[in-house]
């Protein structure tokens, strides 16, 4: 239901499947909103129902579960979908990807965290992947930043900042653990434009299937070595995978392949400067945990920034 929901929105974006686009209905702007949102909602949503599981199994474990779940329930989709599979010269490259995108960088934050890196310092670190997807996107895809967009990312991790600054006095962790951090960002950096570059084409029921895999294959040896594959099983650990694999590993994950393929890349990236505001207020929901009148300065200049990268003048 999820993935078909996402689909239908995909479906009313201009030039999603029609190449020549005709002029943006009041109801295909709407859709042009609403992707993007969904997209942010959901992955902010992650970082929750990570805390909330892993108290119950270490981070490579609650991956690998979590990655056999998905590929079992993409692969009877695709299966009862019909749908096309990468060709054999395309499984590389897709594999790749997912290694970036999932193994890399969920890899990255969850080990991270389990080491003593705070949250508000990892979303930090996160918060230099915009800028760092925008620094290489010319070079590498052809991209052209403008002077409105620098500023715009330039006041996004400023406002970053404010968000989590009650949280940055909490402990950095080990060196490693801050090491962990920087590889998670630059994995989804990485991942964000090698799957704009390589991956365009790729089904993204039967592609996130080999993506998955490709990471399952990667994380099974850290799960085994590091935890001995332990699990502590309770209900906030049942929740936690039911909500990140179906909502997350699906849903969101397929909401950012479909922005990366059709926008660019550094404005695709901004979007997760709106994720540690969005974090903020779901955890002060779920968990009361406090929100200063600074933290609502830096939600308002990251609202602000992602208009300024994303915004395009309306063509006359």
């Amino acid at each position: 239901m999820l993935y078909g929901c996402l689909a239908i929105i995909a479906a009313r974006i201009p030039g999603m499947d029609d190449p020549k686009p005709k002029a943006a209905a009041p109801t295909r702007a709407h859709a042009n909103f609403l992707l993007p949102a969904v997209f942010v909602i959901l992955w902010s949503t992650g970082f929750v129902f990570a805390k909330l599981g892993l108290p119950h199994v270490g981070p490579f474990t609650f991956l690998e579960i979590r990655y056999l779940i998905v590929i079992a329930l993409l692969t009877l989709l695709s299966l009862a979908m019909s749908a096309p599979w990468p060709a054999r010269d395309k499984i590389l490259p897709v594999a790749i990807g997912g290694l970036l995108v999932h193994a890399g960088y969920l890899g990255g934050v969850f080990a991270a965290v389990s080491v003593g890196v705070e949250a508000g310092v990892a979303a930090l670190v996160a918060g230099l992947q915009p800028v760092l997807t925008a620094a290489l996107a010319g070079p590498l895809l052809g991209e052209t930043v403008s002077r409105r967009q620098w500023l715009g990312l330039a006041i996004g991790f400023t406002g970053v900042i404010l968000v989590v600054h009650t949280k940055l006095g909490l402990g950095l962790g080990t060196p490693a653990g801050m090491a962990l951090a920087a590889f998670a960002m630059l994995s989804i950096t990485a991942g964000t434009l090698w799957q704009k570059r390589y991956c365009g084409g790729m089904d993204l029921r039967t592609g996130s299937v080999v993506q998955f895999a490709a990471s399952a294959i990667v994380t099974l040896p850290l799960a085994w070595g590091f935890e001995g594959l332990r699990v502590e099983w309770a209900p906030d650990l049942v929740i936690a995978l039911a909500w990140l694999c179906l909502v997350l590993s699906i849903g969101a994950i397929t909401a950012m392949f479909i922005l990366i393929r059709r926008g660019k890349a550094s404005e695709v990236s901004s979007l997760f400067f709106l994720v540690p505001p969005t974090t903020a207020v779901i955890a002060w929901v779920m968990f009361r945990e406090t929100l200063e009148p600074l933290s609502f300065v830096g939600m308002a200049l990251v609202v602000f920034a992602v208009a300024m990268v994303t915004w395009r003048p309306a063509r006359a």
